[in-house]
């Protein structure tokens, strides 16, 4: 874990930024944010919202009506987020000049592969929701601008990855269906079996059950089987009995330690 030193501004209505649900309380604050998450700030992140932090908030009225300015322009957008990081000298000059060739090589990418790249970014930060909306928009896309049938199927492995971690399970299955019917790749395949076995409600189409050879169904078991036990499930079962003996408050913050730790084990299985 690190710390980061911000100056300290009087800052009453902290900016909030939506895609990694944090509030931003200082312009070195705002300029590590834009920085570090490019993928996240690089279409629409200087709107009216913003410029109105940064001049009544900040206090640097002048700057906002500097960047309002260059907005109307029509000029090129990349070139607000880099003020923002001079303006407030959080960031060298190199550093700003790396940012800018980030920006650049990003705005070089095929639309889809832009989209995917922020989707798996998103997903990294578990904003698996906010993920799975960019996954689903690149797949709404016309076969032609989305791309090949093995980038369509990375989307797809994603979007099932995604919703494991949201435990939303029937649609995780068919999505890593549709993965596996473009490129039949068997670890797509084990993680339909995976699904399956952790809950059997969930019921994989005919053709993928009996593509699951016993083989394949013997190897998942092993694997949830080590799942189990990092997790430390054995051990659990026992803590979850003991903490019936405590009074209802600690009971319940220890269940909820004990849930955290099994999903951990569950998602690091369907990523």
């Amino acid at each position: 874990m690190s710390l980061i030193l911000c100056r300290q501004e009087p800052v009453k209505r902290p900016f909030y930024f939506e895609y990694l649900g944090v509030r931003i309380f200082s312009s070195q604050e705002l300029c590590y944010v834009i920085y570090n998450h490019p993928l996240l700030v690089l279409d629409g992140f200087v709107d009216e919202s913003l410029l109105e932090f940064i001049r009544e908030d900040l206090d640097m009225a002048f700057f906002a009506a500097k960047l309002e300015k260059w907005q109307k322009s029509g000029e090129e957008e990349d070139e607000l987020l880099a003020m923002i990081l001079h303006e407030c000298d959080y960031y060298s000059a190199v550093e700003v000049g790396r940012f800018r060739q980030q920006l650049a090589a990003f705005r070089r990418l095929p639309q889809s592969e832009l989209l995917k790249q922020k989707a798996d970014f998103l997903f990294q930060k578990n904003q698996y929701g906010k993920a799975v909306s960019i996954y689903i928009r690149i797949l709404d896309m016309a076969r032609t601008d989305r791309g090949s049938d093995s980038f369509t199927a990375k989307v797809y492995h994603n979007l099932g990855a995604a919703y494991a971690r949201l435990f939303l399970m029937d649609k995780a299955c068919r999505a890593y269906e549709k993965s596996y019917d473009l490129v039949n790749n068997e670890e797509v395949l084990k993680k339909i079996c995976h699904l399956n076995q952790w809950n059997p409600s969930v019921m994989p189409g005919e053709r993928f059950m009996s593509l699951m050879t016993e083989e394949l169904k013997e190897v998942c078991r092993e694997e949830r089987a080590v799942a189990n036990e990092n997790a430390g499930k054995a051990k659990s079962l026992l803590e979850l009995e003991n903490l019936f003996q405590k009074d209802p408050i600690k009971r319940f913050q220890g269940a909820g330690e004990l849930v955290s730790r099994w999903k951990k084990e569950y998602r690091n299985i369907m990523s």
